[in-house]
């Protein structure tokens, strides 16, 4: 599969690991009061998930999608555990966190997660953008891997009737891969996860990149 036909691809021993041990450390070893299933700007609370964030494996693969410079502009850290085994039912991932609020057109239901600014932005913003979605553990259908409908970005902001009838028809794909492998995909792409059969660890380092230049002298949060 290819990100550029299918919206969705998988590049095989993407980091090290030296890399994996490294972010499992220091993850393990954060505040025991912090919830670990589900850390927002990662990026800025371990040095290993920024190193990775900066490295040039990550940037010039991010550039090489984009046909332009990327900005770094979400780092969320996910685990899902044997206490934290969600459900994630078909979706798109159709918003993005900026420094403040502002009035444009076509951006809508703004709100405040973590402090900081959400909203969902008109589809321009999310055809310019890519996600990363790094695996520190093997994830298969046992324990939650990704599902996505290939080629469904290319459909457009859907309405929840829209998802619920292509879900239907569409075959989804199981983005089955290995410690170490990357999962790169447009982040509109329909997607879901079910819970684990068997659950252990199922960590991911989720990044998003985008070479939109925001309006109103906003910037990525």
């Amino acid at each position: 599969m290819n990100i550029r036909e299918n919206g969705f691809e998988i590049l095989k021993d993407f980091i090290s690991i030296s890399e994996i041990e490294s972010i499992k450390k220091q993850v393990e070893d954060f505040p025991e009061k912090y919830p670990k299933y589900g850390i927002r700007h990662a990026n800025k609370k371990f040095d290993a998930i920024q190193e990775l964030c900066s490295s040039d494996k990550l940037i010039d693969k991010a550039e090489a999608i984009l046909k332009a410079k990327p900005s770094l502009v979400r780092v969320i850290f996910f685990d899902k555990t044997p206490e934290h085994n969600w459900l994630v039912t078909w979706h798109q991932d159709k918003t993005i966190s900026v420094s403040s609020r502002a009035e444009v057109k076509g951006w809508k239901a703004w709100s405040i997660k973590d402090g900081t600014n959400h909203v969902q932005p008109s589809i321009d913003v999310l055809n310019n953008m890519v996600t990363f979605r790094i695996h520190l553990d093997n994830t298969d259908e046992t324990n939650g891997c990704l599902k996505v409908i290939p080629n469904s970005h290319k459909l457009g902001i859907l309405t929840q009737n829209e998802i619920d009838s292509i879900t239907k028809q569409e075959q989804p794909f199981p983005c089955s891969v290995n410690s170490g492998d990357a999962l790169i995909m447009r982040p509109h792409i329909l997607h879901s996860s079910s819970k684990s059969i068997s659950p252990s660890n199922r960590r991911v380092v989720h990044v998003e990149f985008s070479s939109y230049q925001l309006p109103c002298n906003l910037t990525w949060a």
